[in-house]
C-alpha cells in the first residue's frame, strides 16, 4: 500500500511538472505541423500517386495510402495535393483536405482512392502528396511528383488531350 501511495504521488508530481513545463504553447499556424499532435510517430503512408490530367487541363489524382486503421478512433482520413509553397489544393474550398477520407480501411489495406477536379496552378510543375490520419495528423511517407515526366519514384503522369 506504502508503494502504491509513492508511486501515485510521484506520478502526480510528474504531471504537475509537466503541465507547468509544457503550458506555454506556440501560436497556431495556418498549416497543420508535420510534428504528430499525440507525440508518437505519424503514420499514414502514401505509397503511390497517378496524376492524370484531363484535356481541359484539371487533373485526377489516385492516391495510394497504407495505415493500420484500427477504427474509428484511428483512421486515415484525408490527403493533400500540396504546391512547392506548400499551398493546399482542394477542389472543394470547404473541405479540410483536397481528398477527404470518410470511413476506417480497417480491412482494406493498403487502398487507393482518388480525387478529380484539382486544378493545379499555372507554372507550378511539382506537388507533393501527403496523407494525414485523424490521431498522428500529418508526418507520414510523402511522395512528390514531377508532372512534367510519364513517372518516377512512387509516382506515374499522364496527360490527355
Amino acid at each position: 500500500m506504502v508503494i502504491r501511495y509513492l508511486l501515485l504521488s510521484v506520478f502526480a508530481s510528474t504531471s504537475l511538472w509537466l503541465l507547468v513545463a509544457c503550458g506555454a504553447q506556440s501560436p497556431p499556424t495556418a498549416t497543420p505541423a508535420a510534428t504528430p499532435r499525440s507525440g508518437r510517430v505519424a503514420n499514414a503512408d502514401v505509397l503511390h500517386v497517378r496524376a492524370v490530367q484531363a484535356a481541359n487541363g484539371s487533373w485526377t489524382f489516385h492516391v495510394t495510402v497504407e495505415h493500420p486503421d484500427t477504427g474509428w478512433d484511428d483512421y486515415a482520413d484525408g490527403w493533400d495535393v500540396l504546391t512547392p509553397d506548400g499551398t493546399v489544393i482542394k477542389p472543394d474550398p470547404d473541405s479540410p483536405f483536397t481528398r477527404l477520407l470518410l470511413h476506417p480501411h480497417v480491412n482494406e489495406q493498403p487502398f487507393t482512392r482518388s480525387q478529380s477536379g484539382i486544378v493545379v496552378p499555372e507554372g507550378v510543375t511539382e506537388v507533393r502528396v501527403r496523407a494525414h490520419d485523424l490521431v498522428d495528423g500529418y508526418g507520414g511517407r510523402e511522395v512528390l511528383v514531377d508532372l512534367t515526366v510519364p513517372s518516377g519514384p512512387d509516382f506515374a503522369v499522364e496527360r490527355r488531350s
